[in-house]
């Protein structure tokens, strides 16, 4: 899968941008605040309809173009996949309110034709690894639970619906956990609702032990090579229900639920540990574990993408090589040369192996414009 178009008007700091990419290694070298993560961000979001650093959509849209009435922005990209050529384009238009409290619509069209969110989840599919995927590690659980979500969304068209159906069953069971609290409604009318719980929320948690063993699988030897055989990863799933039964763990937790007004049981609750070398990395874990671990998670995701679609995933890695050694460095270069399309922003070139540069093509980046430097890298 490689993205060979795309465009971009309004979209953060770029105006209008027209941008043919080359297939294999691409290299975006520029200054800070230049413009590189902007563009990564843009082909993230092309294959997700979310941004993976904004707050809102709000922030997406250029500055200039929301000083001019109700802001607007669009994003194409035409890419060629295992199935063939397709095309994505997103425009967000602000429809009331302020510039800055706008309302934001969100129209997806697939080849020409509207489609909705969830038809574009698997369309184009990406991985990618930021400066923020630290927090993988050491963050909120959340976060780690949305990493596997979107990951599993990505190969996965059930997971996505059952997902978006377990999210509305546990909002209404709590606010009906709530009204129960406080003697508006009885506790006998959860049975419905914990049947609903039962039946989504233990096919989501079943993929995600799926996924996990098959991450492990690839992260494994990815792992190793980057730290040179010193330390052995492995991630385990923890689900909230554990080895008890669902349904018995949700009657033995009813009443504390009910206490609380919210739903305690499920896969809305879940986590999952990185162990290196039997060592709990979320808690501790130093910086430079913990963004190797990142990296090596990012990287086998790809692997596994791969292994279930036939379709290399684009390969996204914002300011990778800039906090890692020399040696972890080559290899990270080296694991990535076999992807179909990577694309890696930069400040300085001199992080990169000149082999890898010589099969490159790399642009500069520059105050919202992009030219390519010529046509095979230095």
């Amino acid at each position: 899968m490689h993205i060979a178009h795309l465009s971009l008007s309004n979209f953060r700091n770029y105006a209008q941008l027209e941008l043919d990419l080359p297939l294999h290694r691409v290299v975006l070298r520029g200054d800070n605040a230049q413009g590189k993560s902007n563009l990564v961000e843009a082909i993230y979001f092309l294959a997700t309809a979310r941004s993976h650093r904004a707050a809102g959509e709000r922030e997406l849209i250029s500055w200039f173009a929301s000083r001019e009435g109700m802001p607007v922005a669009r994003l194409l990209a035409r890419a060629q996949t295992a199935r063939g050529p397709v095309e994505v384009e997103i425009a967000l238009r602000g429809i009331y309110g302020t510039a800055e409290e706008a309302h934001f619509q969100k129209r997806i069209r697939i080849n020409g034709i509207p489609r909705r969110a969830v038809d574009l989840v698997g369309q184009l599919n990406v991985v990618i690894f930021s400066s923020q995927d630290i927090e993988l590690i050491g963050g909120a659980p959340s976060l780690r639970r949305r990493y596997l979500d979107l990951t599993n969304c990505q190969i996965d068209r059930r997971y996505l619906r059952s997902l978006q159906r377990y999210n509305k069953v546990i909002q209404q069971r709590n606010h009906l956990l709530k009204l129960i609290s406080e003697r508006r409604a009885e506790p006998d009318q959860l049975d419905f609702w914990d049947r609903e719980l039962i039946e989504v929320g233990s096919y989501l948690v079943a993929q995600r032990q799926r996924t996990m063993v098959e991450l492990n699988h690839y992260v494994h030897p990815i792992h190793d090579q980057l730290t040179a055989g010193k330390e052995e990863l492995s991630i385990s799933y923890q689900p909230s229900v554990g080895r008890e039964d669902f349904t018995d763990r949700l009657k033995n937790m009813r009443e504390k639920e009910i206490a609380q007004g919210m739903s305690l049981v499920g896969p809305h609750r879940d986590d999952f540990q990185f162990s290196v070398n039997g060592i709990d990395m979320n808690l501790f874990g130093s910086r430079g574990q913990q963004r190797t671990i990142a990296l090596s998670l990012k990287l086998a995701e790809a692997r596994f993408i791969h292994s279930k679609t036939d379709d290399h995933p684009i390969l996204l890695l914002d300011d990778v090589l800039s906090e890692l050694d020399s040696a972890r460095r080559h290899h990270i270069l080296e694991s990535i040369a076999s992807y179909e399309q990577v694309i890696v922003t930069a400040i300085d070139l001199d992080r990169f192996a000149p082999g890898f540069l010589a099969q490159a093509s790399l642009f500069e980046v520059g105050e919202g414009r992009i030219e390519l430097h010529n046509d095979r890298g230095l």
